[in-house]
């Protein structure tokens, strides 16, 4: 079976995910790479993410299934334990709830300046680039002590990360060559004047102890880090805006309770499907039986998050936005040992972006007609590329 089934329409789920909940899994072929399962259900894809019977590394001896002609099996993505666990370590204690909790104040802080620029200059305003793209973009550059300033630079690199068919092979190769370089100078620089920041942290742990960290190691790490801690949340920022716009019940719902917001984030990471296809294949390292069908040892499966989000198995009124959902056990940040290490970071920005633009922009709604909104395209990712809003000044 061909995947991607159709082209992303906008936030909506293609309905053949909800069939396919009701059959044994199925074989599907991506634009490159091998044949792979697909798991739908909710339970599968759990078990496909988090059961150490399937591994990534795998994948760097394979002929992938992928979206893109180049594989890109390397960094702390393309790793199992120990292996993965040893770098994963390195970072952790940085994205804690407890140490994210603590930048709180400071991302409000930011997020305030944005809104004063968009204020002063007035609406319409275009959320994606003035709020949405400059937010994580700050917040994840304090952390590394990545000077903002070259955000420009590094943005555009890193839809390497997240590109399909939006930049062609040699582009894409050459935008992650140049990310490589920015970063492996940075540290340099911070290896020869050392702050409190992650890559401070990192080039001490490479330089105390050689065998915890290796050079290579260091620079793709930090790369991961700076466009993981930004491209998704700068995504999902306009992508929750527009949900809720199109569902005005439930923005007055959280404009009259603010005390949901957090419940909100949570039921919005479910329900948004971000994925505009599949990736990161597993490969099953043992016969086993999953999803109604037997997985010979070393087939790989591809786990569908969003139509596990979206399993009636799991969720009662899957295709609903309930802010009072309980027990909301979501996958929108993964699951198993390649759970999105910045989920406390995210949850915390996505919590703060949207209690700023509520509180502070009454009437908040869109400057253009839905149908004019313009989407991105070939990204591995769904989300806008501009967002027009207006909002009632005072």
């Amino acid at each position: 079976m061909k995947f991607p089934f159709s082209e992303p329409d906008r936030l909506n789920l293609d309905p053949a995910y909800s069939r396919l909940q009701d059959e044994p899994m199925v074989k599907i072929k991506l634009p490159y790479g091998e044949e792979a399962w697909l798991a739908t259900r909710y339970t599968d894809v759990r078990t496909v993410l988090g059961d150490l019977r399937f591994s990534r590394a795998m994948a760097a001896t394979r002929d992938e299934p992928r979206s893109v002609p180049q594989q890109m099996s390397d960094g702390i993505l393309a790793m199992d334990p120990p292996e993965h666990t040893r770098l994963r370590s390195l970072v952790a204690r940085a994205f804690t709830t407890r140490r994210v909790e603590q930048l709180r104040p400071r991302v409000r802080e930011i997020a305030d300046e944005l809104l004063d620029d968009m204020q002063k200059a007035g609406p319409p305003a275009d959320l994606v680039e003035l709020f949405a793209t400059p937010l994580p973009i700050r917040v994840i550059c304090e952390m590394l002590g990545v000077p903002h300033t070259d955000q420009d630079k590094f943005h555009t690199w890193t839809e390497a990360v997240v590109s399909t068919t939006s930049l062609t092979p040699e582009t894409i190769l050459q935008y992650r060559d140049s990310l490589y370089a920015y970063m492996a100078d940075l540290i340099e620089q911070r290896r020869q004047a050392p702050t409190e920041d992650l890559i401070s942290t990192l080039i001490r742990a490479r330089d105390e102890d050689q065998s915890r960290l290796t050079e290579d190691e260091m620079v793709r790490l930090a790369m991961g880090l700076l466009a993981a801690g930004h491209e998704t949340t700068v995504t999902q920022i306009p992508n929750f805006v527009y949900v809720l716009l199109t569902h005005p019940d439930k923005m007055a719902e959280l404009v009259s309770d603010p005390s949901l917001i957090p419940a909100a984030v949570e039921e919005l990471m479910r329900y948004v499907p971000l994925g505009a296809t599949v990736g990161f294949a597993r490969y099953a390292t043992e016969d086993m039986e999953l999803g109604g069908v037997h997985v010979k040892a070393g087939e790989p499966v591809l786990g569908a998050i969003g139509a596990a989000n979206r399993d009636p198995r799991a969720f009662a009124r899957p295709d609903e936005l309930d802010f009072k959902r309980e027990a909301n056990q979501h996958m929108g940040f993964g699951h198993g040992v390649h759970h999105c290490i910045g989920a406390p970071l995210a949850r915390m920005e996505l919590q703060v972006a949207l209690g700023v633009l509520l509180s502070r922009l009454p009437g908040l709604r869109l400057a253009v007609p839905e149908e004019d909104l313009k989407w991105k395209r070939g990204l591995i990712v769904r989300g806008l590329k501009e967002m027009p809003v207006t909002w009632e000044r005072p």
